[in-house]
């Protein structure tokens, strides 16, 4: 999927190092938003290990990460990944972050369209899940712009890689 000069597709086997880069460059604004992937992306060695379990979701459908990636550059950006998927409902979370130097000029937003358009038609997802951090307003306006409605704040819901449990907003969209 393309847009201005980006690209968005699924993380590929051989990316283990650029994926490290991104979040190694951003790691500070994502410990307490992100925490899981970043605990397990210390090292690059971490993260080649973490790629080749991401793969493994991929395969199974329990995981899809959408890497951002600058074609000008060739170099990721960004993420929007789709997670706690349940093939019942059907229905998944989103979550998404954007380098530091990218942040503020709508590509999250339009990425994170990109994909919820994509996911929707190609798998048919009837309800798509956003969770933010009440104190996030760059992550909380993505979510709004794209079509997300509050549907209530979970309190206390949320343990931050430095161990401060937070309130999250829970945002839901439907689709027919």
């Amino acid at each position: 999927m393309k847009f201005e000069n980006f690209e968005i597709r699924l993380l590929q086997p051989n990316e283990g190092e650029a994926f490290f880069n991104l979040i190694k460059n951003n790691r500070s604004r994502l410990e307490d938003f992100f925490a899981g992937t970043v605990s397990k992306t210390k090292t690059l060695e971490d993260t080649l290990l973490y790629c080749e379990e991401i793969q493994e979701k991929i395969k199974d459908f329990s995981y899809l990460p959408y890497m951002i990636t600058d074609t000008n550059t060739n170099e990721f950006i960004g993420l929007v990944d789709v997670k706690n998927i349940n093939k019942d409902i059907p229905k998944a979370e989103l979550g998404s972050f954007i380098d530091r130097q990218y942040e503020g000029k709508g590509i999250v937003t339009d990425a994170t369209q990109l994909v919820v358009d994509h996911i929707v038609k190609e798998y048919k997802f009837i309800k798509l899940l956003c969770r933010a951090n009440t104190r996030n307003k760059g992550s909380i306006a993505v979510i709004l712009k794209n079509g997300f409605e509050l549907e209530g704040t979970i309190r206390r819901d949320y343990k931050t890689t430095k161990g401060e449990v937070v309130d999250l907003n829970y945002y839901g969209r439907v689709f027919d």
